[in-house]
C-alpha cells in the first residue's frame, strides 16, 4: 500500500553524518548569550539575542564560511529591520492599524522571498522579527531589541567564522568545505563515466549537478583571510574552472551512450585525490581517441593537469543577477503568488491574535505575536508541501510542549532553564533535517526563553495557537488567487526555460554559420511563414526548420567556451531548481497538486534539450559541423516540448533561424 504522497513526504527525513561543528556552534549560541543577559541584569536583551541566535542556527546549514556570512548575516540584518518596525508600530499604532501594517509587510516579504534561499531566509526573520517586536511585552527601547538582535545573529556567524572545524582539524585551516565540494566534482564526473551507457547515467549527470551547483555555491562569496590564502583560493578556483570541461565531455558521452574505456573514470579520480590533498595530479591515464567525445575528455584532463600546475584562475563561470532578474522574481508569477499568500496568512493570524488578545482570553500573560510567527513557518513552500508542514508542525508542537512542561516541574530558575536553551540550540542542527523534530526543538527552546523573561509557564497556549495558525494556513493556502495557481513552479519552469534557450542559442551562434543571423522566433506551429529557398519544406511543425546542418570553419575561442560554460551551468541549475519545486508541489494535497500537472515531464524535455546541446557543443568544437542523429534528436525534442506545453505559455524557446550553409 502507497501512503499518499504529501503523508510520506511529512514521514521522511534527511540523513547524512551528525555535524558536530555545527552543534558545538549550536551550544555556544543561544545559551550563553542568555546568560550573559541575565547575569548583566538585561534579561529582556539576552532573551531577544538569544532569539536571534536561534533562528540563524536554522539557517546554519553545511557549506563554507563565505556562503555562511550571506546565508547567516543577511537574514540576521533583515530580522533586525523588522524587529524595529515592529516594536515602534506595536508602541504607537491600534490593533487595526497594526494588522493592515504587519500584512504590508508581510506582502513585500513574502514576495522578495521568491528570489532565492537567501531571500527566502531574510523575509521569514523580518516577519518572525516583526511580529515578536510588535508582541512582546519587553521594557526596552525599539532600536536596542534591534541591537541585541543583530548582535544575536551576528554572534552565531562569529562562531561559524572562528571555530576550528573538520577541515581545520585535518590541517586545512584556510578552507572550510571548499576542497572537498571541488573534489566532489570531479568523483561526481568519474562516477558519470563510469555509468555511460547504463539506466544510471541519468542519475548519474543529476548527481553532477547538484555536485557543481555545491562547489559553485561554496567557492562564491565574500574572500575570508584574502591576504593569507588568495594563492591556495586562486589555485581552487582554477581547479574548479577545469572541471567543467571534463564535465561537459563526460555529459557528451552519457548522451551517446558511447563505448568507454574502463580507465577513463581514473583520471577525474586522481584529480579529486589531488584536490583533496592539496597535491600534483601524478601520471593520468593514456589518452583514447576514438571520438569527439572522448577527444574532448583527453583534452579536458591535459588542460586539467595544466591547470593544476599552474594554479592560477578566478573565473567561476557566474554571473550575477542583474535588476531585471531580480525584479522579474519578485513580480513574476511565484513572487506574486506567494507574496499575495504569506500577507493573507500574516495579516489573518494577527488579526485573529489581536482579537483574541483584546478580548483576554488568556488572561493577563497573552502572547499574541505567537500566532502570526507560526504562521510564518507554516505558510514557507520551501519547508515542504503544506499539508505536510501542517502535520509536522502540530505534531512537533505538541511533542515539545509536553516535554518543556515536565522539564519545567522540575528544573531550577534560571540556571536549568538557561542549560536547557543550550541543549536545544546544540540540537536544532540536527533537528533541521526534519521538520516536527525542529518544531519540537524550537517549541522547548522558545518556552524557555519565556520563562526567563518572566512569563508563566505557556505550553497549553502554545498548543492551542499552533493549532489555530495550522487551520488559517490551511484555509489560506487553499483559497483562489488572482490569476493562475502554481506560479512558484510557473516561473521555475520559466527561468529554466530561459536559460536552456539562452545555453542552445548560443551554441549554435559559437559556430558562426555564414546564414545564422539575430532574427529568433518562438517555438510553435508556424507553416503559413515563407522559407529560405535553399532550406527544404518542413513537416506541419516549424520546429523542423530551426535546426540544421551547421558547418564553420573556425573554432570558439577560450572566451566563448568561458560564456558558454557559464551558461550551461546556469541551465542546469535553473532545471535543477525546477525539479524541486516541481517535486514539493506535487506532493501537495490532490486540490493543489493538480495545477503543477505536466510540469515534470516539461522539465524532463529540457533537461535532455541541454544534454543534447551539451553533445553537440562538443561535437562542433571538434568537427564544425552536427550530426544527423543530433539534428534529428534536437528537433524531436524541440517538437515533443511544443507538444507538452501547447496552449498553457508556461515554457518558451526562442532559437535562432539556422538554415543550410551552402
Amino acid at each position: 500500500m502507497h501512503l499518499p504522497p504529501w503523508l510520506a513526504h511529512a514521514l521522511r527525513a534527511q540523513r547524512g553524518p551528525i555535524p558536530w561543528s555545527a552543534v558545538v556552534r549550536g551550544a555556544l549560541s543561544a545559551g550563553p548569550l542568555l546568560l550573559a543577559g541575565v547575569l548583566a541584569d538585561r534579561t529582556p536583551l539576552g532573551v531577544v539575542a538569544a532569539i536571534a541566535a536561534m533562528l540563524a542556527g536554522i539557517n546554519d546549514r553545511p557549506g563554507s564560511r563565505r556562503v555562511a556570512v550571506k546565508r547567516i548575516g543577511v537574514p540576521a540584518l533583515a530580522g533586525a529591520v523588522g524587529m524595529v518596525v515592529g516594536t515602534y508600530a506595536g508602541q504607537y499604532v491600534g490593533a487595526v492599524t497594526l494588522t493592515v501594517l504587519l500584512t504590508l509587510v508581510g506582502l513585500v516579504a513574502g514576495s522578495v522571498s521568491a528570489v532565492g534561499p537567501v531571500a527566502s531566509g531574510a523575509g521569514t526573520q523580518v516577519l518572525v522579527a516583526s511580529a515578536i517586536g510588535a508582541g512582546m511585552p519587553l521594557p526596552v527601547e525599539g532600536w536596542l531589541r534591534a541591537v541585541a538582535y543583530l548582535g544575536g545573529g551576528c554572534w552565531l556567524l562569529a562562531l561559524r567564522l572562528a571555530l576550528p572545524t573538520p577541515g581545520a582539524l585535518a590541517g586545512d585551516f584556510r578552507f572550510d568545505g571548499e576542497r572537498e565540494a571541488v573534489a566532489a566534482v570531479y568523483e561526481a564526473v568519474a562516477d558519470l563515466l563510469d555509468a555511460v551507457g547504463t539506466e544510471h547515467a541519468t542519475a548519474r549527470r543529476v548527481a553532477l549537478t547538484a555536485a557543481l551547483d555545491h562547489a559553485q555555491d561554496a567557492l562564491t562569496g565574500p574572500r575570508l583571510r584574502r591576504y593569507a590564502s588568495s594563492a591556495a583560493e586562486r589555485r581552487l578556483h582554477a581547479q574548479y574552472a577545469a572541471a567543467l570541461p571534463l564535465a561537459e565531455a563526460a555529459t557528451a558521452l552519457a548522451w551517446a551512450a558511447e563505448a568507454v574505456p574502463g580507465r577513463a573514470s581514473a583520471g577525474p579520480r586522481r584529480l579529486a585525490t589531488a584536490v583533496r590533498e592539496n597535491t600534483h595530479t601524478g601520471p593520468l591515464p593514456a589518452p583514447h581517441r576514438s571520438g569527439p567525445a572522448l577527444r574532448a575528455l583527453d583534452d579536458a584532463l591535459l588542460r586539467a593537469a595544466e591547470a593544476f600546475d599552474r594554479g592560477r584562475g578566478e573565473d567561476l563561470h557566474t554571473r550575477r543577477r542583474t535588476a531585471r532578474d531580480l525584479l522579474r522574481s519578485v513580480f513574476g508569477a511565484g513572487g506574486r503568488e506567494y507574496g499575495l499568500r504569506v500577507a493573507l496568512c500574516f495579516g489573518a493570524s494577527a488579526a485573529v491574535a489581536q482579537a483574541l488578545h483584546h478580548s483576554h482570553w488568556n488572561g493577563e500573560h497573552a502572547h499574541w505575536y505567537w500566532l502570526p510567527a507560526t504562521a510564518v513557518f507554516l505558510v514557507k513552500p520551501d519547508l515542504g508541501p503544506l499539508a505536510s508542514r501542517v502535520l509536522c508542525r502540530a505534531a512537533g508542537t505538541v511533542l515539545g510542549a509536553l516535554v518543556f512542561a515536565g522539564f519545567a516541574l522540575v528544573l531550577p530558575r534560571p540556571e536549568g532553564l538557561i542549560a536547557l536553551v543550550a541543549v536545544s540550540g546544540a540540537l536544532i542542527p540536527v533537528a533541521t533535517r526534519h521538520f516536527a523534530a525542529q518544531t519540537a526543538v524550537v517549541t522547548i527552546l522558545v518556552l524557555a526563553l519565556v520563562m526567563v523573561g518572566g512569563e508563566p509557564q505557556a505550553s497549553a497556549s502554545r498548543i492551542t495557537e499552533t493549532l489555530l495558525a495550522c487551520a488559517i494556513v490551511l484555509i489560506v493556502g487553499h483559497l483562489p488567487m488572482p490569476g493562475q495557481r502554481g506560479g512558484g513552479v510557473r516561473s521555475r519552469l520559466a527561468a529554466a526555460g530561459r536559460a536552456a534557450q539562452a545555453y542552445l542559442a548560443h551554441v549554435l551562434r559559437e559556430t558562426e554559420v555564414p546564414l545564422l543571423r539575430e532574427t529568433e522566433r518562438p517555438l510553435q506551429r508556424q507553416t503559413e511563414r515563407p522559407l529560405p529557398r535553399e532550406t527544404p519544406r518542413p513537416g506541419p511543425r516549424g520546429a523542423q526548420s530551426a535546426v540544421r546542418d551547421l558547418r564553420t570553419e573556425g573554432t570558439p575561442t577560450e572566451d566563448t567556451r568561458a560564456l558558454r560554460w557559464t551558461l550551461r551551468r546556469e541551465a542546469y541549475r535553473a532545471l535543477a531548481e525546477a525539479r524541486s519545486a516541481i517535486a514539493l508541489a506535487a506532493a501537495e494535497l490532490p486540490a493543489l497538486a493538480r495545477h503543477s500537472e505536466g510540469a515534470a515531464e516539461i522539465v524532463a524535455v529540457l533537461e535532455r534539450i541541454v544534454d543534447t546541446t551539451t553533445a553537440c557543443a562538443v561535437h562542433l568544437d571538434d568537427s564544425g559541423r552536427l550530426t544527423p542523429q543530433q539534428v534529428h534528436r534536437l528537433t524531436e525534442l524541440l517538437d515533443e516540448l511544443d507538444r507538452l506545453d501547447e496552449g498553457r505559455g508556461r515554457v518558451e524557446i526562442r532559437l535562432p533561424e539556422v538554415t543550410l550553409a551552402g
